[in-house]
């Protein structure tokens, strides 16, 4: 468990999420954790579009590892989690969880660089945003 507080979004599953069988095709489990970072985001002040325009920097997805456990299907109702667990100068290391109910169906961890807006080169990030952070616990 780590010193920061968990976020949690919730998502149904439609019929463009699945395959032909009617399962959640692989890919759009990374849709899901991308959202929920955002909404995650969002809830802590920090508008993406805005830090971009404001401090310059956008935050990329650098590693992702991701072990699909059960499948979800079409209507499933599902929660998922986000919890920070390491923060450098710039970059955030997440755990991520897909859940139908106590159903854990996918584990991932998420490593997101701090970018600059402009150039992509690795940037520090903002002061402002370590404090969002930190404000949280």
């Amino acid at each position: 468990m780590s010193e920061y507080p968990t976020f949690t979004w919730s998502v149904r599953v439609y019929w463009e999420d699945t395959d032909a069988g009617g399962v959640v095709y692989y890919a759009n489990y990374l849709k899901f954790l991308e959202r929920a970072r955002t909404e995650w985001l969002s809830a802590l002040g920090l508008e993406q579009d805005r830090l971009a325009e404001t401090a310059g920097v956008v935050f990329v997805v650098r590693r992702v590892e991701a072990d699909y456990l059960r499948p979800a299907r079409f209507n499933d109702r599902l929660v998922v989690r986000c919890e920070l667990v390491e923060v450098s100068r710039a970059s955030l290391t997440m755990v991520q969880e897909v859940r139908r109910g106590e159903e854990l169906l996918l584990a991932a961890r998420v490593k997101v660089a701090c970018v600059e807006r402009e150039t992509f080169r690795p940037a520090r990030i903002p002061a402002f945003v370590m404090d969002a952070f930190g404000t949280a616990r």
